[in-house]
């Protein structure tokens, strides 16, 4: 055992729980532990990013691609809420994530002082746990007990505010070893299981839906046995990319708002939805009252506040979908359900996934993306067109291949996370697709890729509009674009190259092509400038609110 300050105290914390990356911006209240990571910095990595928000997107993206805790760090006040919709972000989508902010002296609080905020107050609404520490000798096991909570159940942020004091004064250090995080099983009851494969057995006409909880659970070996055994067709949401392969014969592309017609019209005629570690959000139902309406329902989740919260279901099982399927998988015997696979075949011919291919176009950039990294890259994005396209074109092979804002749907998320996601994965191609509007939000993370030389690709898909709004001011709001056209002067290109990236304009589909392949080959930070027809929109869709059975494409307008 030995005396250390509060700092020292945070850094061995972090070296105990294997962190070897943290994402960051110093500032007065901080100083103690950044001064304690200058002493460690052969063993811990800090990324200095452009902005607060910028480190807290970076930490999210780290955690997504390694399935590790992502660790930001912030000063008090300014600093400190900058991380915040970084966290709402990391929360809406179960991402294990551990934010350090310091907070003004245990004297200076209530008072308010300068720079000192509720921090911990602030982000209680969108963190598992947030602690506020004013004693050093607490400091250890709450940064410990941080990350448990972050790693355990459904995974999430949290949130530890130490005050300047805590950090100067000394405690008692000794190491511990990491708990072991144990996968949520005393809650899946046998006789949930055994109630599920009956139904799975005499179901004629089953349909999975995968969500994020498997790629959290890291069951994709077990999805794919289990959706096997089922001899069902799958759809997936936008959290669960790339649990079954996108080239699989049972795969039928995303349901929801912006999915595929086969999986809308598909899980619609189904006789039995089984939806695996799924939230049911109001973008995969559409209109609550109207989904699946044929079939019964079986929900597997980690979080027992999930079953019946948006849809209600008529069998549940409660646990970590790992576990769950591995115990699954024993009870149901081999299916044979070649009719209804050959029903949906039959919705998979009559409703192709099609898109022009002569002009540059966000789905033949993406195809293009996906065609010269042979389908094996990490894909980052921002939220809007872009996103969809991206979820619809790129084939993910693997679950954590793509990372996006799914619940909050942040604009500005995609460049932090392509970084975070480059640091922790070295070994693959990592590119971020954002739309010019999301580009401007966050562009300065660019300084931030260039400072380290994280060779990332940044692709724009640039239609000089914020194109999923204008979209929808084309179809509900009369063409009145209020607000949604980016029509000016900024020329991404030279902003670019003056952040000292190598940067490129495109305008057809060749030139993207050249464009990508130089960029693949730079080894340097990239950005892409893609542009497209200020017009170009995603389909399918389903209008708000309605049921995903109405699920409609541009031809359906003229009828």
């Amino acid at each position: 055992m030995k005396q250390l300050t509060g700092s020292e105290i945070v850094i061995e914390c972090l070296k105990e729980q294997g962190v070897d990356t943290v994402f960051g911006y110093p500032g007065g209240t901080i100083l103690n532990v950044y001064d304690a990571l200058y002493k460690h910095q052969d063993e811990i990595t800090h990324v200095l990013t452009s902005h607060e928000q910028g480190a807290s997107h970076a930490a999210d993206g780290y955690a997504r691609a390694t399935g590790k805790v992502g660790v930001c760090m912030a000063t008090s006040g300014p600093g400190a809420t900058n991380l915040v919709t970084g966290i709402a972000t990391a929360y809406m989508d179960s991402i294990p994530m551990v934010a350090i902010t310091a907070n003004v002296g245990v004297s200076l609080l209530g008072k308010d002082s300068f720079q000192e905020i509720d921090i911990a107050g602030v982000v209680m609404p969108i963190t598992k746990h947030s602690f506020i520490v004013k004693n050093v000798h607490e400091l250890a096991d709450t940064i410990r007990r941080a990350f448990k909570i972050a790693k355990s159940g459904r995974p999430g942020p949290v949130l530890v505010d130490i005050t300047k004091d805590v950090t100067a004064n000394l405690a008692d250090y000794e190491y511990k070893a990491p708990e072991e995080i144990l996968p949520v099983t005393d809650t899946s009851k046998e006789s949930d299981l055994e109630e599920a494969a009956k139904m799975i057995k005499k179901a004629k006409k089953p349909y999975i839906m995968v969500g994020g909880g498997v790629v959290a659970a890291n069951a994709s070996e077990e999805f794919r046995t289990f959706a096997k055994l089922c001899d069902a067709p799958v759809c997936d949401t936008l959290m669960g990319k790339g649990v079954m392969d996108g080239n699989d014969p049972h795969y039928t592309g995303m349901v929801g708002m912006h999915g595929t017609k086969t999986s809308n019209f598909g899980v619609t005629a189904s006789d039995l939805l089984i939806v695996v570690g799924g939230r049911f959000s109001d973008r995969v139902i559409g209109n609550a009252k109207k989904f699946a309406n044929n079939a019964k329902i079986i929900h597997i989740d980690v979080d027992a506040a999930e079953i019946n919260k948006n849809i209600v279901v008529d069998a549940s099982i409660v646990g970590d979908a790992k576990e769950v399927l591995k115990r699954l998988n024993t009870m149901i015997e081999q299916k044979d359900n070649a009719e209804w696979l050959a029903e949906i075949d039959e919705l998979n011919k009559k409703y192709p996934s099609s898109y022009a291919t002569d002009t540059l176009t966000g789905p033949t950039a993406i195809n293009k993306i996906y065609e010269l990294t042979k389908g094996d890259a990490i894909i980052t994005t921002d939220v809007g067109q872009h996103q969809m396209w991206a979820a619809q074109v790129y084939k993910y092979k693997e679950p954590r291949q793509l990372l996006t804002s799914g619940g909050l749907g942040t604009m500005g998320y995609g460049l932090g996370a392509c970084i975070g996601a480059k640091v922790g994965r070295r070994d693959k191609t990592v590119v971020n697709i954002a739309g010019d509007g999301c580009f401007r939000m966050n562009m300065n993370e660019i300084a931030t890729a260039v400072r380290y030389n994280i060779p990332i690709i940044q692709v724009v898909i640039n239609n000089h509009v914020l194109g999923m709004v204008r979209q929808w001011q084309t179809l509900f709001y009369d063409k009145r674009y209020s607000n949604t056209i980016l029509n000016d002067a900024v020329d991404f290109v030279k902003v670019s190259e003056g952040m000292g990236a190598l940067a490129f304009k495109a305008t057809t589909i060749a030139e993207f092509e050249d464009a990508f392949k130089k960029a693949m080959e730079s080894g340097r930070p990239c950005v892409i400038d893609a542009q497209i027809a200020e017009d170009d929109k995603v389909w399918p869709m389903v209008a708000a609110g309605q049921p995903i059975s109405t699920c409609f494409s541009e031809e359906d307008l003229d009828k």
